[in-house]
């Protein structure tokens, strides 16, 4: 899996060593055993439902969420709800963001397991974290496919279950 993580320096601005994950969403073999160590690792009976971070969370949540027979629920950039919902600004390593969720994406005490592609310094796991809880959903399980140990985003989202697949 580790030679389907491409470096992009200087992106999306200079002095960012972006990981792009591209060509193992592109690979259907490599993605489908991705999808199946997820499944694996978490077991399908420890959710009820997944959470995916806009973008590249979607494809990973989709695709969990129909292994698994459960729903997904997206959380999005600012705007691009359509209802009511809550919001969660947030800084990253190169600015600030605002990630938004509908008020009503789960019912109280459901359990979420939520996926992104890669976790950096956390700001982007936490905000959403902290989304679903406020929405009344609990967090069974945070995972993504490429964790960034340097930049040491794990220690923000302590005492919650946090897994990668691959950490460099």
């Amino acid at each position: 899996m580790a030679e389907l993580a491409l470096d992009v320096p200087d992106f999306p601005q200079q002095g960012i060593l972006f990981k792009d994950l591209t060509p193992l969403f592109a690979s259907g073999p490599d993605f489908a055993a991705t999808i199946d160590a997820i499944v694996a690792h978490h077991g399908p009976d420890s959710f009820d439902v997944v959470a995916g971070i806009e973008a590249r969370g979607f494809m990973i949540a989709s695709a969990i969420a129909y292994a698994t027979g459960v729903g997904v629920v997206p959380v999005r950039k600012v705007g691009k709800l359509p209802r009511q919902t809550l919001r969660a600004t947030y800084g990253l390593e190169y600015g600030q963001a605002t990630l938004e969720l509908h008020t009503d994406a789960f019912h109280p005490g459901q359990r979420v397991l939520v996926v992104d592609d890669v976790l950096a310094t956390g700001g982007t796991a936490e905000a959403t974290l902290n989304l679903i809880e406020e929405a009344g959903g609990v967090v069974a399980g945070f995972t993504v496919i490429l964790e960034l140990a340097f930049l040491e985003g794990r220690k923000r989202l302590k005492p919650r279950s946090v897994h990668a697949l691959l950490t460099v």
